[in-house]
């Protein structure tokens, strides 16, 4: 059901400044058919993605809740630490890499969880989503690689693609 009224946030952090937007569905509801992450973003946080490297300077745009056992990197410490993401090893790829092959806009400078964060709050974008969606639906080719390679539940077996998997909230722990 959607919200009686639209809340506005209003975003101002190190890659954002005066950025709006709306947020037109209940939180962690109404998603499109085609998306069904198996990890909410607080889940996400809390295991360890992305080196503890997102969201840090942004916290007033989420609800403090997903911060409480999130596993970040210190704000002021440069780079990121694999050692935090659930499987302790290095799944991504640089900000540069993302941009250059066009998977980051405007809407979105962090690129595809912040997407997902702000999705999950209830902001919709239909032309956005739709892409963002489709990336997502991408990611499943992982899941059968590691269906064959792998024996069920090993979390031994291909770390790094299972490390790749949490951050696309598909909870690798499980196969």
């Amino acid at each position: 059901m959607p919200l009686a009224k639209k809340k506005l946030i209003v975003v101002n952090d190190k890659m954002q400044r005066g950025y709006r937007y709306y947020l037109s569905e209940p939180t962690g509801k109404d998603f499109d058919p085609e998306f069904k992450p198996k990890l909410t973003p607080q889940e996400m946080l809390e295991l360890g993605v992305f080196g503890g490297r997102y969201l840090r300077d942004c916290r007033k745009e989420f609800p403090v809740a997903w911060f409480k056992k999130a596993k970040l990197h210190p704000l002021k410490t440069p780079g990121h630490s694999p050692k935090l993401n659930y499987f302790g090893v290095d799944a991504s790829q640089s900000l540069a890499v993302w941009r250059k092959n066009g998977w980051i806009k405007p809407e979105d400078p962090r690129g595809w969880f912040q997407w997902y964060c702000r999705y999950y709050l209830g902001r919709r974008m239909p032309e956005e989503d739709g892409r963002q969606i489709k990336r997502w639906k991408m990611m499943k080719r992982h899941i059968a690689q590691l269906k064959h390679r792998c024996a069920p539940k090993d979390l031994s077996c291909s770390r790094k693609q299972r490390q790749a998997l949490l951050h696309w909230a598909y909870d690798s722990r499980k196969i």
